[in-house]
């Protein structure tokens, strides 16, 4: 029996464990990456290991997030940031460079490689045949430091592609109908490997788009195969030494298997407020709109951009609509220049933003109030944008562009067939990596500069046997981190800041919360389905800890968020019995006994005081996880090890 793309890299850099569907195992990390709205706490959290250098091939960090320095605590951080990796061994791409995803892809990516980045979007090296996860920062600490990163052994989707795509169409389609048919929660604990005699159409840019918003699906990752695509890819970044072919075995077993017709694919969209509520576009053709976004790291590629100005070349944007365009790297935005195709987008009315994430997570270019926002991002959660009662709808750049002539979401019957979308890998793109610092060779002798604004990050204590607490918030399901611990442009630049963030935790649904935790002490979190999604960012278990938060009894979790429970000392309780979701209200006080036995056995009983009931619940974790809950996190559990 053969294997599948994904087996033979993760078999390849198995450190610990048996290779058993569902085990827990330990891969070996090739490279990492941070951002900086992650990057501080990350490079905090390294720090105190005590490691002079990182023991990855590759680790390098960006600055991408937020670059608005409308006060010294960002550029404190950047600076922060800048003089930590070049102490330690870490290269740092400097603001303006460009959106780390699109960066690393051009210029750092290898396939067959691990990658572990502090971004829930680090899958999109998928798209150069790497096994690119998304992580918390004290995950990325760790794996810099030398240790592995533990997942469990993920089943594996084959999404078998046939067909090419139609003029219409783009990459961006396919992953939203991966999305419908999926569903945001339906990648938990699976990659998403791509495959078929459809791929030979897809470039490593329109790939990278496909794996980049798989992280919607609640995926582990997304990879394609490494081919003579990617060997085009590669060459024309003059990186052809990294290229090594890559595939899975003809008689590979899959556990799934999706397929999808490009032939008979449309133009999709989804509507709000979330990634797979994906319908095609015809049937909300017509609908006006008031601001228009183009970019993020789904759809900032050379070739996207390239499509939008020659839809725009000649034409004018509705004067009812706003249009912004982000291009997703230095590089991508030196050779619009240079082409003459940025010069179409501007003259068509578009405004050229920084080479940055902006928009995509709230930093400008906030609608208007109830405004109607068509992008291209890959999330589209309720109040992300900035605006509350703004709603925003995910398309394809072409779709975006062209609505943005016709003022309303446009369909196939908008198209001119004369405008030339079968856009070409070019030979070669233009390399300036003069805006990536490089480590120092000793790194002793550099001090590391810290702003006033760099806190340290909270501790918890190791667990005790009886945990006890008012509920301190019910929410429903499909729960974000951006509900959780809101990023936007004014919480940003306090991201190291974790007792001033802590403040606006779950200020979007409960603006007492903070309030009620510091007047109760801390307390437990009672939640939905796929409590936790969205972004890897940690904050959204950091500032709950600084509260006093000790569990979070929920229907189901998000990956990525559920391990930064863990590696913060807080149980994540899952409900054995669903209904007894609603049998519990705000200011209940529940009671977890002998929790320290119940850990090794993965059943914990949970009384509400309040109302006289008992509830089981499930502690889904291993034996590694459990020892790093009693600790009260990993960075505890390392010290008390290295003791």
């Amino acid at each position: 029996m053969g294997l599948t793309l994904t087996e033979k890299i993760l078999k390849n850099h198995l450190v610990s464990g048996d290779y058993i569907k569902g085990n827990e195992i330990g891969i070996r990390i090739d490279q990492t990456l941070t951002q900086d709205s992650t990057g501080t706490m990350a490079y905090l959290q390294f720090e105190a290991m005590n490691i002079d250098k990182v023991k990855t091939k590759l680790s390098v960090a960006y600055i991408d997030h937020n670059m608005l320095q409308s006060g010294p605590e960002n550029a404190d951080d950047h600076l922060y940031i800048q003089t930590v990796a070049k102490k330690h061994g870490i290269h740092f791409s400097k603001p303006g460079n460009g959106i780390c995803h699109q960066v690393h892809l051009e210029r750092f990516g290898v396939p067959g490689d691990t990658l572990l980045g502090s971004d829930s979007h680090t899958p999109t090296c998928g798209g150069l045949s790497m096994i690119a996860i998304g992580a918390g920062g004290l995950d990325v600490a760790v794996a810099m430091a030398g240790g592995e990163y533990f997942i469990k052994t993920p089943k594996v989707v084959k999404v078998n592609l046939k067909g090419k795509l139609s003029y219409y169409c783009s990459a961006k389609d396919i992953i939203l109908e991966v999305l419908r048919k999926s569903t945001v929660s339906g990648g938990v604990n699976k990659v998403f490997e791509y495959g078929g005699e459809g791929i030979k159409c897809l470039s490593v840019p329109e790939r990278s788009t496909i794996t980049n918003m798989g992280a919607e699906l609640g995926a582990t990752t997304s990879i394609f195969p490494s081919d003579e695509n990617t060997l085009a890819f590669l060459k024309a970044q003059n990186r052809e030494k990294d290229f090594t072919q890559l595939s899975a075995d003809e008689d590979a077993v899959y556990d799934e298997v999706i397929d999808i017709d490009l032939d008979k694919l449309e133009p999709m969209i989804a509507c709000p407020h979330s990634p797979d509520a994906v319908v095609p576009v015809k049937e909300l053709r017509g609908k006006k709109l008031t601001q228009v976004a183009i970019g993020s790291c789904t759809n900032s590629s050379f070739m996207d951009l390239i499509k939008v100005a020659n839809i725009l070349d000649g034409k004018t944007i509705h004067e009812d609509v706003s249009l912004v365009v982000s291009p997703g790297s230095r590089q991508v935005l030196i050779m619009l220049s240079q082409n003459g195709d940025l010069a179409k987008i501007i003259a068509a009315g578009g405004r050229v933003l920084e080479s940055g994430c902006g928009p995509c997570i709230g930093m400008g270019q906030a609608p208007s109030s109830n405004g109607i926002s068509l992008r291209t991002f890959n999330r589209n959660f309720k109040g992300r944008c900035g605006t509350e009662s703004a709603n925003v709808y995910l398309v394809s750049p072409e779709i975006a562009a062209l609505s943005a002539i016709k003022g309303y979401i446009a369909g196939v019957e908008d198209f001119d067939k004369d405008v030339d979308l079968d856009i070409k890998l070019p030979d070669s793109f233009l390399v300036y990596d003069n805006l990536v610092v490089k480590p120092a060779d000793g790194g002793k002798e550099i001090d590391i500069v810290r702003g006033p604004n760099i806190k340290p990050f909270p501790m918890n204590d190791p667990l005790k046997d009886k945990v006890t607490g008012k509920t301190l918030i019910k929410v429903g399901d499909g729960i974000t981190t951006d509900h959780i611990m809101p990023s936007n442009a004014h919480l940003l630049p306090f991201r190291s800041n974790i007792p001033y963030l802590s403040e606006f935790c779950f200020n979007q649904i409960d603006k007492d919360f903070a309030k009620n935790a510091k007047k109760l002490s801390g307390g437990i979190i009672v939640g939905g389905l796929n409590y936790g999604q969205g972004s890897s960012r940690e904050h959204a278990a950091l500032a709950p800890l600084y509260l006093g938060v000790k569990a979070v009894m929920a229907k189901s979790f998000a990956r990525i968020h559920k391990n930064n429970l863990i590696n913060n000392g807080i149980l994540p309780l899952t409900f054995n019995d669903r209904d007894d979701y609603n049998s519990i209200d705000v200011f209940d006080e529940l009671e977890v006994k002998d929790v320290l036995s119940s850990i090794d056995s993965n059943e914990v009983v949970v009384f509400n005081q309040t109302k006289n009931l008992e509830y089981t619940t499930a502690l889904d974790i291993t034996k590694r996880q459990a020892d790093m809950l009693k600790s009260g996190g990993l960075l505890n559990m390392m010290r008390s090890t290295a003791d």
